[in-house]
């Protein structure tokens, strides 16, 4: 899965700095653009997943450039979320008005910031349809609930069977905890990231001789592979010589 590109378009380097390091820090892409010209020519390349806009720019405003992009088939559903300093009804009203997704007053929290982008970004996704994933010998069926190993069904709660899911749609990747917590119980929900190794040893439980397939990986997270890593035997001690083959 691809991590989902962040336009950025903001005149203040300190500030666009400071909300790119928490994006690549949270699993997105960002890309800054310092004004109307930049964004348009970085939206002609690339089209990104979200777009966070500030109101005040150089030359071209944000909110014309909201309206612009509204306008355009091509970037017209590409969520928006209006970054500014305006803070009073009438100017959410305008911004939202122009076509904006959201809108976040400065000065923001990196959390909230995250957030909003998570929110837009689940209201824009497809539902996600049924179907199967399958990682060697593992199967889910998501639409008849059901899990196998080697053919075996496997029983698990539905938080652990969510995780699995969530992993395998994911395969190889690394997922920090609160990054499983974000996408299986949900960024809204306030719980402990020990809760996630809670569950994850649940299911290794559920998946018994697949449960290897759910590697801790030290200092950055939890992921699923269809190669576990098994520790390699120790090695053997050499034999100790006997009186006869020392004389020889």
């Amino acid at each position: 899965m691809k991590m989902p590109r962040v336009l950025i378009v903001e005149d203040e380097p300190a500030i666009a700095e400071l909300i790119a390091v928490n994006l690549r820090h949270s699993g997105f892409q960002p890309t800054w653009a310092m004004d109307s010209v930049t964004a348009q020519c970085e939206l002609d390349a690339v089209l990104p997943d979200v777009i966070l806009l500030d109101w005040m720019l150089p030359g071209e405003s944000g909110l014309s450039l909201a309206r612009k992009w509204r306008a355009d088939a091509r970037t017209k559903a590409v969520p928006i979320i209006m970054l500014t300093a305006r803070g009073d009804e009438h100017d959410r009203v305008a911004g939202l008005d122009a076509g904006a997704d959201d809108y976040i007053t400065k000065p923001f929290s990196t959390k909230e910031m995250l957030a909003r982008i998570r929110a837009v970004l689940r209201r824009r996704a497809p539902e996600q349809a049924g179907g199967t994933v399958a990682i060697g010998a593992l199967v889910l069926d998501a639409s008849t609930y059901r899990v196998t190993f080697q053919e075996q069904l496997l029983k698990m709660g539905p938080t652990e069977f969510k995780l699995l899911h969530y992993l395998m749609q994911h395969a190889e990747r690394v997922h920090s905890r609160s990054q499983l917590l974000d996408r299986v119980w949900g960024d809204h929900v306030f719980i402990e990231e020990r809760t996630v190794d809670v569950h994850v040893k649940r299911l290794r439980e559920a998946l018994g001789a697949g449960g290897t397939m759910i590697e801790t990986v030290r200092g950055a997270g939890y992921r699923i592979t269809a190669q576990p890593q098994v520790a390699a035997p120790a090695a053997a001690a050499p034999a100790s010589l006997s009186p006869s083959s020392a004389a020889a």
